[in-house]
């Protein structure tokens, strides 16, 4: 721990560009009296572009054991492990009493270049960076969209730019962030490499977004051209075997393969047992969109248990991963049990992991074993019993 060199974040003076002012000899040229280029009078038109050649990625700090990180002094700091972006190494500096006595009440969090100071005359690293707490509009696909508006700033080797005043500590600790005594940060980097000018064409065409996942989407909801269905919990869904077959080895093998049912020609229709109408359809959207289905705050741990375990059935990894991720945020006393004996059932090596650090904490595996969970967990993989109990015996001894 110690004081960092930063630079502080301060917002950005407008200004207005210079323009130099016309002595009374200087007017504008008269456009109606310029040449014409051609004889059908139109003028001769050539466009140029400037392109800006970045590398952009982003970080996730957690701070785990929050409440005794507030024991460290104000000014104080205790550094990340460094990580790679742009080609270039970086680290974050927690202050989890502020950066200085003006700003006690408050998390600060800098940005450093983690590198060499050695080489002097080193050109500055130019880059934009945004910081937020994890969950707040999180999605992988939004990439650096955040970035398109702020500035470019300079690091040198061992500098950086401090945000003094990133969230209240008594905010922190009333919101949905700060979970099981733990908080995520994200940190957007986008490191400006160079700038080139290209002749260019006229943007005459504009290209939109892709729509592939609307398109999918409405595909799934109006079942046109569908050439199966399943029937399950008494409803029915049709759907598109070959969309399906793509997203899935398990769908390929049933609606193609030797498991097929029925004249494949002329249409399945395939029964799901022992799965929940909603969960099988969230499997469904998620095949033709890649998204799962908005669900309450307070159901999501349930729902994604459900669906992890389809995932599994269907080999849908990704979903999977996506299921195990977001239960990893939601592990508390009366969940951790249940939620280790799914990680061990279907093969959650990171989501096992979450679950034996959270029990590490002897407050937290004191509380857990009083639960029906746990009695559950005893019944339902009592190999894990040992890893528990070796666990516990490391904390007391």
């Amino acid at each position: 721990m110690g004081s960092s060199p930063s630079l502080q974040r301060k917002p950005s003076a407008s200004s207005v560009p210079h323009s130099p002012q016309r002595s009374p000899k200087q007017q504008r040229p008269n456009p109606r009296a310029m040449p014409s280029a051609g004889a059908g009078g139109k003028p001769r038109r050539s466009a140029s572009a400037i392109f800006t050649d970045t590398a952009s990625g982003y970080h996730l700090l957690t701070v785990h054991g929050y409440s005794r990180t507030k024991g460290v002094p104000t000014g104080e700091r205790v550094k990340s492990r460094p990580f790679d972006i742009g080609g270039h190494r970086w680290r974050i500096d927690y202050y989890p009493n502020g950066v200085r006595a003006e700003v006690a009440g408050y998390v600060s969090l800098s940005l450093m270049l983690d590198e060499d100071e050695g080489v002097a005359a080193a050109p500055a690293v130019k880059a934009q960076y945004d910081i937020r707490l994890a969950g707040e509009a999180e999605d992988e696909d939004e990439g650096t969209a955040p970035l398109a508006s702020a500035s470019v700033d300079d690091f040198t080797p061992g500098r950086g730019w401090v945000y003094t005043t990133f969230v209240a500590r008594e905010e922190l600790e009333g919101s949905e962030h700060l979970r099981n005594a733990s908080f995520t940060v994200r940190y957007d980097i986008v490191v400006v490499r160079d700038y080139r000018a290209e002749d260019a064409a006229a943007a005459f065409v504009s290209v939109p977004a892709c729509d592939l996942r609307r398109d999918l989407a409405g595909l799934l909801h109006t079942e046109k051209g569908a050439d199966v269905v399943f029937e399950f919990g008494g409803e029915t869904v049709a759907a598109h075997r070959c969309v399906l077959a793509a997203r899935s080895s398990v769908f390929a093998a049933e609606l193609f393969g030797p498991m097929k049912e029925g004249n494949a020609d002329a249409g399945v229709v395939v029964r799901v047992e022992d799965m929940k109408p909603e969960v099988f359809k969230a499997l469904l959207r998620f095949a033709y969109t890649g998204l799962l289905p908005e669900t309450r705050k307070e159901d999501q741990d349930v729902t994604c248990q459900h669906v992890l375990v389809a995932a599994d059935r269907y080999g849908m990894r990704r979903l999977k991963l996506i299921c195990e991720e977001k239960l990893c945020e939601c592990i508390n006393v009366g969940s951790a049990a249940i939620v280790l004996a799914l990680a061990e059932q279907h093969r959650c090596e990171g989501l096992k992991k979450a679950c034996f650090d959270f029990l590490a904490a002897p407050a937290n595996l004191r509380a857990v074993v009083a639960t029906e969970g746990f009695q559950h967990l005893s019944r339902s993989c009592p190999s894990l019993m040992a890893e528990v109990i070796t666990m516990s015996l490391g904390k007391y001894y």
